[in-house]
């Protein structure tokens, strides 16, 4: 038996297209609603950890990748109940170096993954670096399904064909069992046509895996980061926190 019911890998290489947003914000309602959630963060730049309201004071993931300590050594609680973070910090732009010459190299969060305690957690969350490097394959071939924000704007699907191939590839030889598990449109404007072609290029390209739920660009959002807090916390009125729990809601009854 898997220890965790679901992994998530949070995948896209644009930056700036709201990985690290969800990871925080989808985490927080999930927890709120009873599940027990562990956020990893494979991101160097270290948003989920900031924005969650943490410090790596007691270990990151570069630890748990080069050292081989546990997952729930370095995990840290945060201000949501059933909610952790295993945090990152700018010392994983040295782990994808080292595990360049490592053994299985793709294969040390899976690793870390397995040996975490039965039912510790429900479902893990990986945000993944803005690349498709050493760090993000791990995310890849550890998780059992991607979800895949994609932002409503003009350079929204240039570099998509790129992730689909990547993911492909990761079938093949890392993880048949990968797939995708949905892709959320993300900073869309009603004010402009554009966000509304994308919905509807998005939407032809991925049919059914869209979430039916597009998050909104909201400044509240763009705020909370700052506080260390979630949406759900921050401004659980905002119509941003609206759709991230009505995001929830979605991933709760896709299983």
């Amino acid at each position: 038996m898997p220890a965790v019911k679901a992994v998530v890998a949070i995948v896209n290489q644009k930056g700036g297209v709201g990985k690290s947003t969800t990871a925080i914000n989808l985490a927080a309602y999930l927890a709120g609603k009873g599940e027990r959630v562990l956020v990893v963060d494979m991101d160097p730049q270290a948003n989920a950890t900031s924005g969650l309201g943490v410090s790596a004071e007691g270990g990151c993931m570069y630890d748990v990748l080069i050292e081989g300590r546990s997952l729930q050594e370095v995990a840290r609680s945060t201000r949501v109940e059933r909610l952790e973070v295993a945090p990152s910090t700018i010392n994983l732009v040295g782990a994808e170096v080292e595990l360049v010459s490592s053994l299985a190299r793709e294969y040390k969060l899976k690793k870390a993954l397995q040996k975490l305690p039965q039912e510790a957690y429900d479902r893990v969350l990986v945000d993944c670096p803005p690349s498709l490097d050493l760090l993000t394959l791990n995310a890849l071939a550890a998780a059992d399904e991607v979800l895949i924000p994609i932002q409503c704007e003009y350079y929204a699907l240039e570099g998509l064909t790129q992730l689909m191939q990547s993911i492909r590839m990761v079938r093949e030889e890392l993880n048949p069992g990968l797939r995708i598990g949905g892709v959320l449109l993300t900073m869309f404007d009603p004010r402009t046509n554009l966000s509304r072609q994308v919905v509807e290029e998005v939407r032809s390209f991925f049919g059914d895996s869209v979430f039916r739920t597009i998050i909104p660009r909201n400044v509240r959002l763009s705020e909370a980061p700052s506080f260390g807090l979630p949406i759900a916390l921050y401004a659980p009125k905002s119509t941003g926190a609206e759709a991230y729990e009505a995001v929830a809601e979605e991933v709760l009854s896709r299983g």
